[in-house]
């Protein structure tokens, strides 16, 4: 995995933990923390889904194309 993955899945992780936190100790009823949890949650899951799908595209766009020299060098 190259030192940029690493980096960007770190800061995704932290941003994830940070933003957690900040709800659980934010001066709020337990019913509406437990809301933003969820909410946050839900989003964190859509965007990891929608990156997980982008890069799954480009890695099939990529495969693809080799596959393709492949058989014009073959």
């Amino acid at each position: 995995m190259k030192n940029t993955s690493k980096v960007l899945i770190a800061l995704g992780a932290g941003l994830a933990i940070g933003g957690l936190v900040g709800v659980l100790f934010a001066p709020d009823k337990g019913e509406n923390t437990r809301k933003k949890i969820a909410e946050s949650g839900k989003k964190f899951t859509d965007q990891l889904k929608r990156k997980v799908k982008n890069g799954k595209e480009k890695m099939e766009e990529h495969l693809s194309r080799v596959n393709g020299e492949l058989e014009e060098v073959i």
